[in-house]
């Protein structure tokens, strides 16, 4: 896992300025990226399978379940079915917008999926996970 350098420099800013956080909004945004999109946040290794799209997930306890220092997803979490590819996710990330925004984290798949024609890429509950430590 990596927090972004915009979500670092929101931190840091927060604790020793105190700075105002940044409204995030009511949902945050899951993408599928086909390498490391770094501590920058770039969004150009994003996938872009004919359908794709970012998947909504909202910030309460519908979206996520938190315990501790630690978030998961509180639902099934599904991407566009494709109908094109070959493509190989091996990230994905967390951001603030459907499409631009802002990424806050970004992870490695356990394993690379390869997203062929008809292939819907999914999270089932409780199956990705960010924390704090």
């Amino acid at each position: 896992m990596s927090k972004t350098n915009s979500l670092e420099n929101s931190i840091v800013a927060f604790i020793f300025n105190n700075t105002a956080m940044p409204s995030y909004g009511s949902n945050l945004y899951l993408a599928l990226h086909t390498s490391d999109p770094g501590e920058t946040g770039s969004y150009s290794s994003e996938c872009a399978y004919t359908n794709y799209a970012r998947v909504l997930v909202t910030r309460d306890v519908a979206g996520w379940t938190v315990s501790g220092n630690e978030a998961t997803n509180a639902a099934l979490v599904q991407f566009p079915i494709s109908s094109s590819g070959p493509e190989v996710a091996t990230h994905w990330s967390v951001g603030t917008a459907s499409s631009g925004g802002t990424m806050l984290y970004s992870f490695a798949l356990n394993s690379s999926l390869t997203i062929n024609n008809l292939v819907q890429p999914q999270f089932a509950i409780s199956s990705i996970s960010v924390s704090e430590d």
